[in-house]
């Protein structure tokens, strides 16, 4: 906050014989990118110790070290040199985390600075602030492996420290580790003070973790503060969207989308507008809010044309959602299973269900192990067979419920309505014996199912006796 900082610095009273109210002079007008003034202020502070006191150096190198401006690194790092010399060989790790400060400024200081946090914590094994330091080189290098770990002993150094826990939680967020970037970034929020962007962090941190109802809660917090926040905007229409408020959603990415100038729209605004345009009824205008999406990001091609393929499923315009999904599966070197059964469910949408059947078959003869598929393909082979007079759909149930039984639990919607299908076939047949034991197996996943209770009682009731006396006439 360099206005703030500006402020507070420039309500030290100036003193000429004081260094310590020069170098505070000499800060306020580094935050105030005045560079030369700063500069004058500084080699003031200098004079007034007389070139003695090292303190006076490594506050002038921390300002360097600390401020956004791009100043000059030689003559930062002069005053390095300068504090250097007076401590005569010991490195003081204050002055050694302004230097890696001032090195890391430049895309080509990394291994300076590395090399001086180091130092700093050679000479203070317990600095909290140089293992936070080295933790935010390596995530600029992208070694997350070591940012955290340099992280992790800030916080043990110091369990206060809520700068670590705060990059901690980035940390995790860049590695795609997002349910550990929320846990961290909840123990940041227990040692910082709140603030409006730590709320929309914790926000987006809370929909990356898919808990689309307590985002949406944080959202509508940061908003109702700031309503033209831009980023908050944005996820507000995402979260709704999730939440399957879609009309809500329809309405608040609109006005996100006014919020924001065009060019800096990105591809996920337009994969989620499609997708909410679609979901609405409005199919034209999604699918081309989609494919301004590819358009957009033509390496993204083959991910997004699966997400218009949604789209298309959303407004059940199956033909459509069909070709897109056969257009992203040639253009994979390898099709994945997953795009097999996407569009198996499509060609199931159409009624097209010998296709369906066909592609089931396929992706279980690859994956025998895939339990689902065995009651997608005895649904496709049921709707091939209605009436179940040529029981296609028998041998499917009966293998999903040989391979589902292991875990009835995790699988128990799909094993009602095998025993269920099972049960009505043999019924339908005739056959009351060989029927009942798949209605007592629905009862007993089930003990309210309406349909299987019904049935018992029926196959329970005595057979009323015919009657042999003549009806009167």
């Amino acid at each position: 906050m360099p206005d703030s900082a500006a402020y507070y610095f420039s309500r030290v009273p100036v003193d000429p014989k004081n260094p310590m109210s020069l170098v505070a002079a000499g800060r306020a007008a580094l935050a105030k990118g005045d560079q030369a003034g700063a500069q004058t202020q500084f080699d003031a502070a200098v004079k007034a110790s007389k070139g003695k006191d090292a303190k006076v150096y490594t506050m002038i190198a921390q300002a360097y070290g600390e401020s956004d401006v791009k100043a000059d690194n030689a003559k930062a790092l002069s005053y390095v040199t300068a504090g250097e010399k007076l401590a005569k060989g010991k490195d003081d790790p204050a002055l050694m985390i302004a230097r890696g400060d001032i090195y890391g400024q430049s895309d080509q200081g990394g291994g300076e600075a590395m090399n001086s946090y180091e130092r700093a914590l050679l000479a203070d094994p317990n600095s909290a602030l140089a293992n936070y330091r080295k933790g935010e080189l390596n995530v600029r290098a992208r070694n997350y492996n070591d940012a955290k770990a340099s992280f992790e002993k800030a916080i043990q150094l110091d369990p206060n420290y809520a700068p670590a826990y705060n990059a901690l939680a980035e940390t995790y967020f860049y590695a795609g580790k997002y349910d550990d970037a929320l846990a961290t970034f909840q123990k940041y929020q227990g040692v910082a003070e709140k603030s409006p962007g730590t709320d929309a962090k914790y926000a987006s941190f809370l929909f990356l973790t898919k808990k689309y109802p307590e985002a949406q809660v944080e959202v509508e917090k940061v908003l109702a503060r700031d309503p033209n926040n831009i980023t908050m905007n944005r996820l507000l229409a995402y979260t709704l969207f999730e939440n399957g408020k879609n009309a809500e959603a329809v309405t608040a990415m609109e006005k996100y989308m006014k919020l924001q100038p065009a060019d800096k729209l990105i591809t996920e605004d337009y994969v989620y507008y499609g997708k909410m345009l679609s979901k609405a009824g409005r199919a034209q205008e999604g699918e081309t809010a989609l494919k301004t999406a590819i358009a957009k990001d033509p390496k993204k091609a083959a991910e997004l044309q699966n997400e218009l393929a949604q789209g298309y499923m959303l407004s059940k315009n199956y033909p459509a959602a069909i070709s897109a999904y056969k257009a992203k599966m040639k253009s994979d070197a390898t099709p994945e299973l997953t795009d097999q059964i996407r569009l198996a469910v499509a060609y199931g949408g159409n009624k097209q269900y010998d296709k369906a059947d066909s592609l089931y078959n396929a992706v279980l003869t690859a994956r025998p192990t895939y339990v689902p598929g065995y009651l997608m393909r005895a649904k496709a082979n049921y709707f091939m067979d209605p009436d179940s007079k040529q029981g296609l759909a028998k041998p499917h149930y009966e293998k999903y419920i040989e391979m589902a039984k292991a875990d009835p639990a995790k699988y128990k919607d799909g094993l009602v309505e095998a025993n269920e299908y099972l049960g009505y076939y043999y019924y339908a047949k005739g056959d009351k014996a060989a029927a009942a034991p798949y209605y007592e197996q629905v009862l007993a996943l089930d003990p309210e199912n309406a349909n299987a209770k019904k049935v018992m009682a029926s196959m329970k009731a005595p057979v009323k006796a015919t009657s042999k006396t003549a009806p009167k006439k």
